[in-house]
């Protein structure tokens, strides 16, 4: 039984900072792509970060201000949201894929964890 499980949200001023944690357990290792996912009110769920084993990649609003790692060992992805603006807020996902040798895509998502930046 896969799970991804997010903490760390919450509410925090304009310019703050917010660390998110997603614990994976089940048969997420580090040869999956893990992944940071928003959602705002209304708008449609938007890629926030990438990982993979040696690289990672950011949505452009979110450049030089966020920064997605990962801790294999604790199959623990992160993503450390610095200089917070009132347009970060959302539910954000932590998603896990990995494509197998038959073609098949296997992908599991976590329950999302509220992210509120307002003064």
């Amino acid at each position: 039984q896969v799970q991804l499980v997010e903490s760390g949200g919450g509410l925090v001023q304009p310019g703050g900072s917010l660390r998110l944690s997603c614990v994976a357990s089940g048969n997420i290792d580090s040869t999956y792509t893990m992944s940071w996912y928003r959602q705002a009110p209304g708008k449609q769920r938007e890629l926030v970060a990438v990982i993979t084993r040696g690289n990672s990649n950011y949505a452009d609003s979110v450049k030089g201000r966020f920064t997605i790692s990962r801790d294999n060992p604790k199959n623990t992805v992160y993503l450390q949201m610095n200089s917070l603006k009132p347009e970060d807020t959302g539910v954000y996902y932590c998603k896990a894929d990995k494509l197998l040798s038959d073609n098949t895509l296997n992908n599991y998502w976590g329950q999302g964890i509220q992210v509120t930046v307002s003064s």
